[in-house]
């Protein structure tokens, strides 16, 4: 008899209390703290017609015409900076593409003529390496900036399979591939091949 009894105050407490509402035996009213919110409504002259029963009617209903659609334009690509400082700041679009494809052609070429020739990359280097490399970073570098001088994007020449993202993570790859076989010939003391 006292847990019914407990129960039904502690029912009444909840009930009664100013977050919830007011109880009685009958309702419960409820008072909730709601801001008004504004409503948006369309205002469209649009009007469902019943085709069964069009032949009832007397009057024809006005239909809701649709726009007429104007042809796609393509989209306008931003400008492209050309400027010397904006190419070659250092999110720009120059410095990295550049040094990823010299270390594409650097690591390949020093595979192949350790390969060919059995020299490891520090002795090819000092065996008449210099100005092949700098020859080589003139041409590249020259070929990289002249679209982007032009205006043109690293994007807008991108393909599914060759994208500019595939190229950059390639660079960096190539990078890190030929800072490692350096570092892997020094410590070995001879070729890796």
């Amino acid at each position: 008899m006292a847990a019914s009894s407990s129960a039904m105050q502690m029912q009444s407490l909840l009930l009664a209390s100013p977050m919830t509402g007011l109880a009685s035996k009958r309702q419960m009213v409820q008072f909730y703290n709601v801001k008004p919110m504004p409503r948006f409504q369309r205002k469209l002259n649009l009007q469902v017609r019943c085709l069964a029963e069009e032949g009832d009617q007397k009057e024809p209903m006005p239909t809701a015409t649709t726009p007429e659609l104007k042809p796609n334009r393509p989209p306008v690509s931003p400008k492209v900076s050309t400027k010397f400082s904006d190419v070659f700041a250092f999110s720009g679009p120059a410095p990295e593409r550049i040094n990823g494809r010299l270390a594409m052609v650097g690591f390949v070429a020093a595979l192949a003529m350790e390969l060919s020739n059995g020299q490891d990359v520090l002795t090819q280097i000092s065996n008449g390496g210099i100005p092949l490399f700098v020859g080589t970073s003139i041409v590249l570098s020259l070929a990289s900036l002249i679209p982007l001088f032009r205006g043109e994007t690293v994007e807008s020449r991108s393909g599914q399979f060759m994208s500019s993202d595939a190229e950059l993570w390639n660079g960096r790859f190539a990078m890190l591939g030929l800072v490692a076989l350096a570092f892997t010939e020094y410590v070995k003391g001879g070729t890796l091949v």
